[in-house]
């Protein structure tokens, strides 16, 4: 099989969650078990850091990938899902996987991934781990899939957790308050491993607390250590500087992430770096610091987290999509001066859509339009429950056509915004 004909394979054979939602999600970690020990349990043989959380672990992830290359390791990221291309998911200091080694794995694996029938996502966690055990990395990212307990990505014995924070997304699998969503994502704590929270809640701080002292982990909440002020942007930068205990730790720090909701991952991802060099053998300096905070997107590649398409009219993407994704998402709408709003709007199904459209605003004009996969919520279901928010616009039988319409209407000073789900700004990239 050629590369494209590798993919196909894989998407056709394996159940796939961004496809067809919770039917693809294993319920244990059985499969992955399996498939790693087959593999002579490629995740033993690298150091790696496991991030989890509801909103922001993707940034997390990245943020805290392109410091650790700043710093000269040799740094392996795995995240998902992916927004263009495959390899996206696994990368080496920003550089994806090669299609070589995706079909050269497969080609390999075929006969295990018959026996074993994993999913779409079991596969590519172990393709993750073989690669990075095969180029050796110095410390590889984990990005959590789905929860963390029972996440694939669970059977790694990292260096530190970090849990960025928790809200309301995936109900239908984890829990329909955040104190039980908070167990899933405590999950991923291990006996005798540091964990740092991002965000202190008052329902799920106590879970978490609790899981910490069952494993003996040190625990400490990065938002009860660290503040961040002075913000500004400029230049397409995010500015700001962090305060402990009320004298300066980082001034005019640069992100290259502009989002201002940024700021809460910048503290979670910098107090992470301080454990790190007080508790294990991975050292980072103020320098690598800097220069990994400041270049995150041409470091790792990330996209889609605020990211501006083009200008006059203002075309900006942003893959928040649940309740507190969009909360954030809103407020970067009403930091950016702009004379009419164009939203460009999908959703899937299995999401509190009334939670999300209640929050969006009511003076824009909507394209509503379906992500194509099977899990997209029509345009016309979605146009409806919209109108039910008074949230007015016509819909559209693609994300493309969405967009192209959206910035065909708009005036040099608007703003068009595309989101509601991962899967229409992977379309619109």
């Amino acid at each position: 099989m050629n590369y494209q004909q590798t993919l196909d394979y894989l998407y056709s054979k394996l159940p796939m969650f961004t496809r067809v939602g919770a039917s693809a999600f294993k319920k244990d970690l059985t499969n992955t078990i399996i498939f790693c020990e087959a593999l002579g349990n490629p995740q033993h043989q690298f150091k790696s850091i496991h991030v989890g959380g509801t909103n922001g672990k993707g940034s997390t992830s990245h943020m805290l990938a392109s410091v650790l290359q700043a710093q000269g390791y040799k740094t392996g990221l795995y995240t998902s899902p992916h927004l263009k291309d495959f390899r996206e998911r696994i990368r080496i200091n920003g550089k994806m996987i090669s299609k070589t080694e995706v079909i050269s794995f497969v080609k390999n694996q075929q006969k295990l991934i018959e026996e074993v029938e994993p999913s779409f996502f079991e596969v590519t966690v172990a393709l993750a781990f073989d690669c990075f055990a095969k180029h050796q990395v110095d410390i590889a990212v984990i990005e959590v899939g789905l929860g963390g307990r029972l996440d694939s990505t669970n059977i790694i014995k990292p260096l530190i957790s970090v849990i960025t924070n928790i809200s309301l997304d995936h109900t239908n699998m984890l829990g329909n308050t955040l104190g039980e969503i908070a167990g899933e994502k405590a999950g991923i704590i291990k006996k005798n491993t540091p964990v740092v929270i991002g965000e202190t809640h008052p329902e799920s701080a106590p879970v978490f607390e609790k899981k910490a002292k069952e494993e003996n982990a040190p625990i400490i909440f990065a938002d009860a250590v660290l503040r961040a002020q002075d913000f500004k942007i400029r230049n397409n930068k995010l500015s700001l500087s962090v305060y402990q205990d009320n004298q300066i730790r980082y001034k005019n720090l640069q992100s290259d992430l502009t989002g201002v909701y940024q700021h809460k991952n910048i503290l979670t991802v910098l107090e992470t770096l301080t454990v790190l060099n007080e508790k294990t053998e991975i050292k980072t300096n103020e320098t690598s610091i800097f220069k990994g905070i400041s270049q995150v997107k041409k470091q790792t590649g990330l996209q889609g987290r605020w990211q501006t398409l083009s200008k006059n009219p203002l075309v900006i993407c942003d893959t928040g999509h649940n309740e507190a994704g969009i909360s954030e998402v809103i407020k970067n709408i009403s930091q950016t001066p702009y004379q009419n709003l164009h939203i460009v709007f999908g959703m899937v199904k299995d999401k509190d859509i009334s939670k999300v459209l209640s929050l969006m605003p009511k003076h824009a004009t909507y394209y509503f339009c379906k992500p194509d996969l099977e899990r997209g919520l029509t345009a016309s279901e979605l146009a409806a429950q919209a109108a039910e928010f008074n949230l007015k616009g016509n819909t559209y039988s693609s994300v493309a056509e969405a967009k192209a319409t959206a910035i065909q209407s708009a005036g040099v000073k608007d703003l068009v915004y595309i989101g509601g789900s991962t899967f229409v700004v992977a379309e619109a990239l």
